[in-house]
C-alpha cells in the first residue's frame, strides 16, 4: 500500500465520519442556541436547561437519519475493501 492510497482512505474516513455525524451535531447546534436565546430572554441563568432537548433533538435526528447515516457507512466501508483487494494484488 502507497503513502498517497492510505492518506486517500484516511481523508475518505475522515470526511465519511464527519459526513455521518453532520446531521446530529447541526441539531444540536441549532436546539442549543434556540434554547440559550430563550433562556437569555427570560434571564433563567440556568444553563443545564440546555442538555435534555439538545439530547432529544439528536436522538431524533439520528433517528431519521440512520438509513442514509448506515448506507454512507456500508459504501465507505466497501470502497475501504475494493483498495485493499486492489492494493495486495
Amino acid at each position: 500500500m502507497g503513502e498517497a492510497l492510505a492518506l486517500e482512505l484516511g481523508r475518505s474516513a475522515v470526511v465519511a465520519g464527519l459526513t455521518v455525524c453532520a446531521p446530529m451535531l447541526v441539531a444540536g447546534l441549532v436546539v442549543g442556541v434556540i434554547v440559550s436565546i430563550v433562556l437569555a430572554a427570560t434571564q433563567i441563568q440556568e444553563f443545564t436547561l440546555t442538555f435534555i432537548p439538545k439530547l432529544a433533538a439528536m436522538v431524533v435526528a439520528g433517528v431519521l437519519c440512520a438509513p442514509w447515516m448506515l448506507r454512507t457507512m456500508v459504501e465507505f466501508a466497501a470502497l475501504v475493501f475494493r483498495r485493499i483487494a486492489t492494493a495486495g494484488g
